[in-house]
């Protein structure tokens, strides 16, 4: 897939800062992004990687549009920039809401991939599947002509294995598992009933009219070797970039996995676990169930979450954690429940009282 500049403004709007003649090839974040790829800087926070991204263009603001031409980002970013001053400056499509042009984008994007797709592969996976030389395939399942499933793994009933889907050597399928297009599973790994690989990640951006506009999720999701995962657990596609696992993690049952997010190898997460987008769990790390960790946060290697747990802050020390109201008879909880919303006024009270009490110890002058 490619599209120049001139074809996405006519299609979406927006000024345009350089060369129609552009041609980009993908989508990608500014600090990932090649010379063939259109990115987006949607916070300040990330303004400062103007200076850096090999990027061939990028959607701004009319704000930022000026920094991308500049070597100092410090009154946007709060941090120091650097000039490049050998790196070509990529060309950029201004308008006043870049995270929205881009779930436009992402949309008008999607929709080019699969133009006149959708019934040209249903055709041929079915086709494909019955014609599967695999013995270990069961007919009843639907694999694409254009996935790869090694000659030693074994697939169950009903299994949808989608268009350039991949599935290694002595994995197992169970039934009803779902393999989505492009999606790869490594070797020996075991994919329990109804597990769902390469679901679109929960994306969407605001317009003027507080309505949801989808983002299309553009990446996709790979598993390392001897990964097992749970009944009805859902590993979600990345946005730009593929969602991980890594070798040897094991998932427990009902476990969701948003999109972007990084497994280290040889995590352990337990049932209902939830993990947000674009957060990172490094390696030997465990997750008890029904934890929950935010969107966008780090764990460190052999951090070990407690049940029920909701990770709010990165964690960069190894060891075990835990966050949550402990259990108690329902009448001695709503009474603590009640204190603990008076905490930051009973606080306030103890420092007027200390700084009265030590005003009244002060020797005369």
């Amino acid at each position: 897939m490619q599209a120049t500049l001139a074809e996405i403004v006519q299609a979406l709007g927006g000024k345009l800062q350089g060369s129609p003649d552009t041609v980009l090839t993908c989508i990608m974040p500014l600090s990932l992004a090649t010379p063939q790829a259109l990115s987006f800087l949607s916070h300040a926070r990330y303004a400062h990687e103007l200076q850096t991204t090999q990027a061939g263009a990028v959607i701004v603001s009319p704000e930022s549009a000026p920094l991308v031409h500049s070597s100092d980002v410090a009154g946007v970013a709060g941090v120091a920039g650097v000039a490049h001053l050998s790196r070509p400056k990529p060309a950029l499509i201004v308008t006043p809401e870049p995270y929205l042009y881009y779930a436009r984008l992402s949309q008008w994007w999607a929709a080019r991939i699969r133009e006149n797709d959708h019934a040209r592969v249903a055709r041929e996976a079915v086709a494909g599947s019955a014609a599967h030389p695999n013995p270990l395939i069961h007919p009843s399942s639907v694999v694409h002509p254009e996935a790869r499933v090694a000659a030693s793994a074994r697939v169950g009933p009903l299994c949808v294995i989608e268009r350039g889907a991949v599935v290694g050597e002595g994995s197992w399928l169970k039934s009803h598992v779902t393999v989505g297009e492009r999606c790869e599973v490594g070797r020996d790994c075991i994919l329990h009933a109804g597990v769902v690989i390469g679901a679109d990640g929960f994306g969407f951006a605001l317009d003027a009219h507080q309505h949801w506009v989808k983002i299309e999720q553009l990446a996709a999701v790979r598993i390392g070797n001897g990964v097992e995962i749970g009944a009805n657990t859902c590993i979600d596609r990345g946005a730009l970039i593929d969602t991980v696992i890594e070798d040897g993690v094991k998932l427990d049952n009902l476990i969701q996995i948003g999109h972007n997010v990084r497994i280290g190898a040889h995590s352990a997460l337990a049932g209902c676990v939830g993990v947000a987008g674009s957060a990172t769990i490094g390696q030997h790390c465990t997750v008890g169930g029904g934890a929950v960790i935010l969107g966008h946060l780090s764990l460190a290697d052999s951090v070990h979450i407690s049940a029920a747990s909701v990770v709010t802050r990165s964690i960069a020390v190894a060891g075990q954690y835990s966050g949550f109201f402990p259990l108690d008879e329902n009448a001695h909880w709503e009474k603590n429940a009640a204190a603990l919303k008076q905490l930051h006024r009973l606080r306030q009270r103890i420092l007027t009282l200390e700084r009265e009490n030590a005003s009244r110890k002060e020797p005369p002058a």
